[in-house]
């Protein structure tokens, strides 16, 4: 099966992520693997576009961070959603859902 390229995920990153903590706190590696394994191995999210976004969501209010300790006993900043991200998850959400029955149209055609 095809990779999704970077380009495709960069503009659902955000709430990819937001689905994510939605299901409850965790550390990045922890998100990234969560994701890989939802997607069935179809989505890989690299460090360099996890944690800029993960950063960016924190400015916005959508994620709150704090460190603690991983499974593995390592030092890990973990992140849970806000108020804030929940509304944007919703949004996201509802965009995406339009957007990709758009595009199942077109294709359909």
């Amino acid at each position: 099966m095809a990779r999704t390229n970077a380009d495709q995920l960069h503009g659902t990153l955000d709430m990819l992520v937001l689905k994510c903590l939605d299901n409850g706190p965790e550390h990045g590696y922890g998100i990234a693997v969560r994701l890989q394994q939802w997607s069935a191995d179809v989505l890989r999210v690299e460090e360099g576009s996890l944690y800029p976004a993960l950063y960016r969501m924190e400015r916005r209010g959508w994620i709150a961070a704090w460190w603690g300790t991983s499974d593995n006993n390592r030092r890990a900043r973990f992140y849970r959603l806000t108020p804030a991200g929940r509304r944007q998850l919703r949004a996201e959400t509802e965009s995406w859902q339009i957007l990709s029955g758009a595009v199942a149209r077109i294709l359909e055609a």
